[in-house]
């Protein structure tokens, strides 16, 4: 027996198993997805592998861990107060449900939770993108109460979404205003160019904005949408289609940015 103890553990994202001394120190971690150890020390590495076995699957790389990039290095280097990464779709909305949950019994549904299925639903499909070199960050905060719902990075850019609750309504666009069903029509496109803009200036870098509704019964666009993308929920994953703008390193430099609260507090 290698006396050494192996750990389950998820950390930055990553099912990993931690490969630990009897004081509890670690000395390398199995990567599933990666198919990687990483080694602390390189004298342990009979022992480490021998303590992994059962564990392993395939053919694995067995070395040192990489060198942080930049990105790597801001992200690691914020404190947690200021990390955006770890926000869950709706994030904003959950904090306030939580604090006021409002009356139990109610003729008409809280808007809120209609609100907060939406961002589910859209965060949850772009969250779905992550393997194919995309990012999302999820209810960024905005000076003056205003947020940016779900910001979307990888090669074919960045775009500022906008989840809207349209289940089994009829949806009108007649820029700027949006009707849905027989509710009021409200101006949201200027208002979602204006949140593009912000986060444009806050990142130097162009963002472009979606209007992304959830089961809508139908679209009538009366006047061309101008510089606004308008997608059903199910239609966001052909963004991932989309390259040619942003290179790797550049994807996740913009990401280590965004992630930062501190990026959005002088827009």
């Amino acid at each position: 027996m290698s006396g050494l103890r192996v750990v389950p553990a998820h950390r930055h994202g990553r099912d990993r198993l931690y490969v630990c001394r009897p004081d509890g120190g670690s000395i390398a971690w199995y990567d599933r997805d990666a198919g990687r150890v990483d080694l602390l020390a390189e004298d342990e590495r009979e022992r480490v592998l021998e303590a992994l076995k059962p564990f392993l699957a395939g053919p694995v790389t067995v070395g040192p861990p990489p060198v942080p990039t930049p990105a790597e290095l801001a992200r690691l280097s914020l404190h947690p107060d200021d990390d955006l990464a770890p926000n869950r779709p709706g994030e904003a909305l959950l904090i306030a449900l939580d604090r006021d949950p409002g009356a139990g019994h109610r003729l008409r549904a809280d808007p809120r939770r209609r609100a907060l299925l939406a961002e589910q639903t859209v965060g949850d499909t772009l969250d779905g993108l992550e393997g194919a070199g995309w990012h999302t960050l999820h209810s960024l905060p905005l000076p003056g109460g205003d947020r940016v719902h779900h910001l979307l990075i990888g090669p074919g850019g960045l775009f500022a979404v906008h989840a809207l609750y349209a289940r089994k309504a009829r949806v009108r666009v007649a820029d700027p205003m949006v009707t849905v069903g027989r509710r009021a029509p409200e101006p949201l496109l200027r208002l979602l160019r204006a949140r593009a803009d912000r986060a444009a200036y806050a990142l130097t870098a162009e963002v472009r904005p979606v209007l992304a509704l959830t089961d809508p019964a139908g679209v009538t666009l009366t006047a061309a949408a101008r510089g606004v993308r308008i997608l059903s929920a199910a239609e966001l994953t052909g963004l991932a289609r989309l390259g040619g703008v942003l290179k790797p390193g550049d994807v996740e430099a913009l990401h280590a940015m965004a992630r930062d609260r501190r990026t959005w507090e002088q827009v």
